[in-house]
Order: C-alpha cells, then structure tokens, then sequence
C-alpha cells in the first residue's frame, strides 16, 4: 500500500513539473514570436522615411499625407515600447491606414511611380507587410496554444499555481485594416 501512495505521489509530481515546463515552453515560444514581429516592424520603420522623402519630392503639395505618416510611424514606434500586443496592433493599424493614404497619393503621379527608388521601397515595403502577417500569425498561433493549456483542466490548476495566465492576440480591429497596403505599378 505504501509503495502504491509513493508512485501515485511521484506520477503527480512528474506531471506537475510537465506541465510546468509545457507552459515555459509556450510562453518562451511566443516570446520567440513577438521577437519576430518586433524585428519586422522596426524594418518597417527604416523604410517608411525612405518611402515619405521619395514621394515628397514628386508630391510636395501633399503635406497632411506626409505628417499623418509620420504622426501613425512615431505613435506606433511609442506603442511597441509598450510591449502591449493590443496597443502595438492599434497603432501598426493606424500606420496601415496612412501608407495606404500615402501610396494613393502616388498613384497621381506617372513619374514617381516609374522611380526606380520608388519602385524598389514599395517592393521592399510589400516584402516586409508579407512577414509581419507571418509573424502576427506564428504570435497568435503560440498565444492559442498557451490561452488553450490555460484554460484547459487539469492544466489550468498548475497555471494557477503558477500565475499563467492569457495572452492578447496581436489582432486588426478594423475591417477596412484588413485590406492590404496597395502597391500597384
């Protein structure tokens, strides 16, 4: 009977540290996660100046289009200090809603669109939209995972214990957001 107790409490305490490491696990997965998004979104702020003087030299008389760029590229640089995926995702959409601003504004002029330094910053721009909605779904994929073993029982006890808790998706709250940032030739 004793020995019977003993490997009861030692099956308990093996899954207890398991479990444990199965949220370190997730929880450094997402980290890992966020990290990606974070390298891609500061690539994204590198361009977007690049982008700003090229089309101004073509469309000078577009003034609020370029200080609301760079109003939406400082706010969402502030917001990433944050480390808050819900404030990051409001800002970087409003970033999203300016650059789509800023490349219809390029769209009046032949010339500018013909710019091979243009040309070169849309496609790397596009690039670099294309990997942060990688990122953004590897995030939110690990962030799942993770909100899932949370609440799931029995593992919901040791992320108790523990002070697990959930995780906010890196999400678009707006329907027009969703749309991609245009990039047309």
């Amino acid at each position: 009977m004793l020995y019977f107790l003993i490997g009861i409490i030692v099956i308990i305490v093996l899954w207890i540290i398991a479990t444990y490491n199965g949220f370190i696990k997730l929880k450094n997965r997402a980290k890992e996660a966020w990290a990606d998004i974070d390298v891609q979104l500061k690539r994204r702020y590198d361009l977007i100046p690049n982008l700003v003087e090229t089309v101004k030299g073509y469309a000078a008389h577009e003034k609020s289009v370029f200080e609301n760029v760079t109003k939406a590229r400082s706010q969402a640089m502030q917001a990433e200090q944050t480390g808050d995926p819900k404030k990051i995702g409001e800002a970087e959409n409003m970033l999203s809603g300016t650059l789509k601003t800023l490349f219809a504004v390029s769209e009046n002029y032949p010339q500018l669109k013909a710019a091979d330094n243009f040309i070169e910053l849309q496609r790397e721009l596009t690039d670099t939209e294309d990997k942060i909605q990688a990122a953004r779904r590897f995030y939110n994929t690990n962030v799942k995972n993770i909100n899932i073993k949370v609440e799931s029982f029995p593992a919901n006890i040791i992320a108790n214990m523990f002070k697990f808790g959930k995780m906010d998706f890196f999400e678009i709250q707006e329907p027009a957001e969703k749309e991609p940032v245009k990039v047309s030739f």
